[in-house]
């Protein structure tokens, strides 16, 4: 009975840190078949990216460039990492100045939330090397195809419950993928 008391007040006492599992993203390999990426998430707010050949790990990145759910693809060198974002968090609207003649006008080009990255290019040590915005892919008339939510939005093809072709490595090396509404658009490396 003692036991049983014990190790119920050790439950409790321990951080909660230790009793969450590690998520682990699924895994991605080169076009070239010698490297693959995942993404690891250990805690909230602790994250690495692990590049690995069959041998082991290749290189290590101790940040949260995403989440397990995301899309992550390796280059052939195995140097640098497409992060794709599908679930896309709203951007905020920018302020402008107030005027009487302002309020009268209709802002023109696509909106706020439109202007956000959606995919992004990073080499080994965690530089921003490229980025893609939606409005990069989609006119504002294709815009009406992205599926709205309350904070966030969905704009790939093959992704989230959306119908089409889902983002793939071609054998050269190149990232293809499908915004709703658009075109085949690419990510080289």
């Amino acid at each position: 009975m003692r036991r049983a008391a014990l190790a119920l007040v050790l439950m409790f006492l321990a951080p909660s840190s230790a009793l969450a599992e590690e998520r682990r993203g699924r895994a991605r390999v080169s076009a070239n078949g010698l490297y693959s990426v995942r993404m690891v998430e250990a805690a909230q707010d602790q994250c690495r990216l692990e590049v690995t050949q069959e041998s082991g790990p290749v290189w290590t990145l101790k940040e949260c460039l995403g989440t397990v759910d995301d899309l992550y693809f390796v280059s052939n060198d195995g140097e640098r990492v497409w992060v794709v974002w599908p679930l896309v968090e709203k951007g905020k609207a920018v302020a402008e100045p107030r005027t009487k003649k302002s309020k009268a006008k209709k802002p023109k080009g696509p909106p706020a939330w439109a202007r956000v990255v959606v995919a992004a290019q990073y080499g080994r040590d965690g530089q921003r090397l490229q980025e893609k915005r939606l409005t990069e892919w989609l006119n504002t008339r294709q815009l009406s195809e992205v599926r709205q939510l309350t904070h966030h939005f969905k704009w790939l093809e093959g992704t989230l419950g959306i119908p089409g072709k889902g983002p793939r490595l071609t054998d050269a090396g190149v990232v293809e993928l499908e915004p709703v509404g658009g075109t085949t658009r690419q990510l080289t490396f």
